[in-house]
């Protein structure tokens, strides 16, 4: 039986989705493709297998393993997750939290509390938030919507504040199974993942992206980090450690 497995549906899964279907991988799963926040859910509620999941949910979930050598991270500015703003952080008064995210408005949180530590009150929004951002009140915003998103005059990059705080990398989801997975199984799919990320020119020319136009290549390549190594580890173990502190 096939696992059944969640991907974030943003651009910066690009060189998975290439891996997956270029390394013959994809005939061993059934994929399907998710905002952050249902990609979520879906793990929790074991409706997926396996998930490209925000890693705030890790301690939400019963047990699981994280299963590969790869993440979407980033070394400094990643330009898809930004507090937008028309005033200054130390001016602002209320951010608005985007409803497909999880992490991002873990991190936003965690950040003010331990580094900016600003008198800030923090809103769940919904469909159509962007549109309230006015005055002192900002709005965190995450994936592809970041895209030419340059009317505001204050933006702040969430992962280059957070290595600004730490001096660390930041992950912001990882892959994550809910059950126990035959090793071969894991060594298949670490392939494929590599596979994408070794090719994401291939990856770009195969699935452009019209909002970042020539600018696609380089925030597969240079903003988005995929490779889960010891600084993202130890990174993630920091911010899951401030989330509940």
């Amino acid at each position: 039986m096939k696992h059944i497995v969640s991907i974030v549906n943003y651009y910066n899964t690009t060189p998975f989705l290439y891996g997956i279907n270029h390394s013959g991988f994809k005939s061993q799963i059934n994929l399907e493709l998710d905002i952050p926040s249902v990609c979520a859910q879906k793990l929790k509620s074991k409706q997926v297998e396996i998930g490209l999941v925000p890693v705030a949910i890790l301690p939400e979930l019963e047990s699981y393993q994280i299963i590969t050598d790869y993440c979407i991270g980033a070394i400094g500015k990643v330009d898809s997750v930004k507090l937008f703003s028309e005033r200054p952080l130390h001016e602002l008064t209320h951010i608005l939290l985007d409803y497909q995210s999880k992490t991002s408005v873990t991190l936003v949180q965690v950040l003010n509390k331990h580094f900016w530590k600003k008198n800030i009150q923090f809103v769940n929004a919904s469909e159509g938030f962007e549109n309230q951002i006015t005055g002192t009140t900002g709005a965190v915003i995450i994936g592809d919507r970041t895209f030419g998103l340059i009317s505001h005059p204050y933006q702040y990059d969430l992962a280059e504040e957070w290595q600004n705080f730490t001096g660390l990398p930041f992950v912001f989801a990882c892959w994550v199974s809910n059950v126990t997975l035959e090793d071969n199984f894991i060594n298949e799919f670490n392939n494929a993942l590599s596979y994408g990320v070794n090719h994401i020119k291939e990856s770009v020319s195969e699935k452009p992206n019209h909002a970042l136009g020539d600018k696609a290549l380089d925030y597969l390549k240079n903003k988005i980090s995929y490779n889960f190594d010891a600084d993202k580890r130890k990174a993630l173990q920091n911010f899951l450690e401030l989330m509940s502190s």
